[in-house]
């Protein structure tokens, strides 16, 4: 260190031990019974762009590949991860952590309304409760040997993201759009900050890309012509795939049939996870 160090990295030009000093890790311990070999994220930059159906629907994909799943369900105001599995009542818990939920095949779970007496209960807490939630359920869970956990974020760059950045050990995310425009600079926000927590982006899928008529087959792009390669090339990501309008998925997600979805839409986002 200069004897003139003003202890502003930001305004010297030195290479000395304290600049390059290593970072302090933020990261939380997993439970003791938790084995989890990879930590997908699953943002967006808005709410309503179907980032819960993506997720369950990754998790699903990976398991039906023979990969053992997990979701874990961060999105504490608005959790929706139960209802899509069809999962309900309380979480049971022993002195060593939380036992998660698993769903018809196989699919561990986690959420807050898998904790509630009541699942319409509003959870009204202010951001720091809202995070410090989700860093026990990655603590206190006993989640066992999981090769893929998503986790299944709030929208926008608030105190949940930056918490599971952080606190969980991210191998990469998946940004969910949809095609309007506007949305599409909202999905930016979301890259730049996975850019700034050096969290890479895997994949980045378009819901409610187009509706395919049954009768002809032809895509009609009910919200314009999708931005996806446009937005996906401008920021380097590599992997990119498109949802339509499918009714048949709001059908399954509202009958707690998620699992029986059939379509392989999201099977390049899958290949690119499972390069991990």
């Amino acid at each position: 260190m200069s004897e003139n160090c003003t202890h502003d990295c930001s305004s010297c030009g030195e290479s000395c031990p304290s600049r390059n000093a290593q970072k302090p890790d933020f990261r939380a311990q997993a439970n003791a019974h938790s084995r989890v070999k990879k930590v997908i994220g699953v943002v967006s930059g808005k709410g309503g762009v179907g980032k819960s159906l993506i997720t369950s629907m990754m998790a699903v994909t990976m398991r039906r590949r023979g990969h053992s799943a997990a979701v874990l369900d961060a999105d504490i105001t608005g959790p929706s991860i139960p209802k899509a599995f069809g999962v309900h009542g309380m979480l049971s818990a022993t002195d060593d952590g939380i036992i998660p939920a698993v769903s018809t095949t196989g699919i561990k779970l986690v959420s807050l309304n898998l904790l509630l007496e009541n699942e319409t209960d509003p959870v009204v807490w202010r951001g720091p409760v809202i995070a410090g939630t989700v860093k026990q359920f990655w603590t206190d869970v006993m989640w066992g040997d999981v090769d893929f956990m998503f986790v299944d974020m709030p929208p926008g760059t608030g105190d949940v993201p930056l918490t599971v950045f952080q606190s969980l050990p991210v191998d990469g995310i998946l940004i969910v759009t949809s095609p309007q425009q506007l949305v599409g600079m909202i999905v930016e926000k979301a890259v730049h900050m996975a850019q700034m927590m050096n969290v890479p982006v895997l994949g980045l899928v378009e819901n409610m890309a187009y509706f395919q008529c049954d009768a002809c087959g032809k895509k009609h792009y009910i919200f314009g012509q999708s931005h996806l390669e446009e937005i996906a090339s401008r920021n380097g990501i590599a992997n990119s795939a498109q949802l339509p309008m499918d009714p048949s998925l709001a059908a399954a997600c509202d009958a707690g049939q998620i699992e029986m979805f059939d379509g392989s839409w999201l099977e390049p986002i899958a290949d690119a996870i499972e390069k991990l």
